[in-house]
């Protein structure tokens, strides 16, 4: 399948599948989407307390390297895993323009370090920062209470509903603590159906531009 590299309407650039029109990132905006759903509205909730996040769909390595940059400031001890079927090749990570635009050249070996790092081997890429790499299917995750966060940040439901389907939600709610909370992007009815029916408490809140809702959902 072809892919783009493009730029979105913040400056950061995302990866760009023409035969889907559909992009590892909002259009609007990677950078400024990944701190309103990931950070504001799910890491945010957790301030000071050493955490455990799954990420679902790693791509990029947006959303674990503005965690690391977080985690970075407050010294927060997170452990992360990102998981991710068909992972981007190393060549078109490193051409995203991430570090810059976060004004984080000074972490540009650990960005690098992310995407050159072996996959299932977890590394402490900082004092307070273990990260694991996992090459795996979304339906093939087995952990039990293992998480606090879970940022869901597949491919949208119009080209991959299975993603977001209740066998999905049912092993995200698995592998969540209780009191774990999962966030994404997304807002669609038959989705918020899914994760209600996996036993999440579920609630909307304001989008990120160009995107009026998202969904936060709540292990209880």
């Amino acid at each position: 399948m072809k892919r783009e590299i493009i730029q979105t309407q913040d400056g950061s650039t995302t990866i760009h599948l023409p035969e889907w029109e559909e992009s590892y990132h909002s259009k609007h905006g990677a950078i400024q989407e990944a701190y309103h759903v990931f950070i504001k509205s799910g890491l945010e909730l957790f301030p000071n307390n050493p955490i455990s996040i799954l990420e679902i769909g790693f791509g990029t390595g947006l959303n674990a390297f503005i965690t690391y940059l977080e985690a970075n400031k407050t010294q927060q001890t997170i452990d992360y895993v990102g998981v991710e079927a068909y992972p981007v090749l190393e060549e078109e990570a490193l051409q995203m323009n991430y570090v810059v635009e976060l004004h984080a050249q000074e972490e540009q070996e650990i960005f690098t370090d992310m995407h050159q790092s072996t996959w299932e081997e977890k590394r402490a890429i900082a004092t307070n920062f273990n990260f694991t790499k996992r090459q795996q299917f979304f339906q093939d995750i087995t952990d039990v209470n293992q998480f606090d966060l879970i940022y869901f940040d597949a491919f949208g439901f119009r080209v991959q509903p299975e993603l977001w389907s209740l066998e999905i939600f049912q092993k995200m709610y698995s592998a969540l603590k209780i009191g774990g909370v999962l966030v994404t992007y997304a807002c669609r009815s038959s989705i918020k159906k899914a994760m209600i029916e996996s036993g999440f408490t579920v609630e909307k809140l304001p989008g990120a531009p160009g995107k009026r809702e998202m969904l936060r959902a709540t292990k209880n």
